[in-house]
């Protein structure tokens, strides 16, 4: 994928500064909203562990460069920065990703803050039509939830409504994972960290995936954060089909959307 924010990439390449509000001043922003952009996408990250081989930003990169690619995809879209901080399990004891080292976690209550937060600033700077966007599997129905009391508040005024995006999450057990079994990868699929987790990262940005350990290791299991499959047979190949439809999937969501504001 183009515009990866690893590899030496600069953060503000000329790609990213046609989509990117973090790379574009404010009046820039302002002249934007005048000619008819109307949709912000915020996309959410996450910061936890990915098995021994896989960088613990893994979601955040690819949410990154993933949410580029829609903008410039819908067009009159811009990008607002990714949110890292998720829940990710508890501290006290330690549970879910947060076993492991590198994993961040914030309450449920912090992220739903920092979500409404930065979708009310979107708001009241004239963007009508705010789209929530989650590359991590645990907060899906939280975000589904934000997004209508969201909707539900903001009724009265008719200036702004927002879309969850399940689907761009939701393709990679459905259509990217039939995929993946119809070329003989179905005993390699799981949960976590597995081939399929693994083709993304490496189609996305290969500089977060050490490859050169993985091809030499014996197959991983949950104790090394890696849950229910395989990834020793991941590609970029085989990743590109799954940010394909990911990105499609999005596009085609989020024009629908537009399609029937009122």
């Amino acid at each position: 994928m183009a515009d990866g924010t690893g590899g030496g990439i600069p953060a503000c390449s000329p790609a990213a500064r046609q989509v990117e509000l973090a790379c574009q001043s404010w009046t820039e922003i302002e002249a934007a909203l005048k000619a008819g952009t109307g949709t912000v996408i915020l996309p959410v990250g996450g910061t936890e562990q990915s098995g021994p081989y896989m960088a613990v930003g893994k979601h955040n990169v690819r949410a990154h460069v993933l949410a580029d690619e829609i903008a410039r995809r819908l067009g009159h879209t811009l990008v607002a920065p990714v949110l890292a901080y998720v829940p990710e399990g508890a501290t006290r004891p330690r549970t879910g990703h947060m076993r492991f080292a590198g994993t961040l976690s914030i309450p449920p209550a912090v992220f739903a803050g920092l979500v409404q937060g930065a979708a009310e600033s979107l708001r009241a700077q004239g963007f009508s039509t705010i789209v929530l966007l989650g590359d991590h599997g645990g907060y899906q129905t939280q975000l589904a939830g934000l997004a209508a009391g969201l909707n539900r508040r903001w009724a009265r005024e008719g200036t702004a409504r927002v879309l969850f995006v399940g689907t761009y999450y939701d393709v990679v057990a459905g259509k990217y994972a039939d995929h993946l079994r119809q070329q003989g990868y179905g005993v390699a699929l799981g949960k976590h960290a597995d081939i399929s987790d693994t083709s993304l990262m490496l189609a996305v940005d290969p500089s977060l995936v050490r490859e050169g350990l993985l091809r030499q290791a014996g197959k991983p299991g949950s104790a090394d954060g890696v849950y229910g499959g395989d990834p020793r047979q991941a590609t970029a190949e085989l990743g590109r089909a799954g940010t394909a439809m990911q990105v499609q999937a999005a596009v085609e969501a989020i024009s629908s959307f537009n399609r029937r504001r009122p």
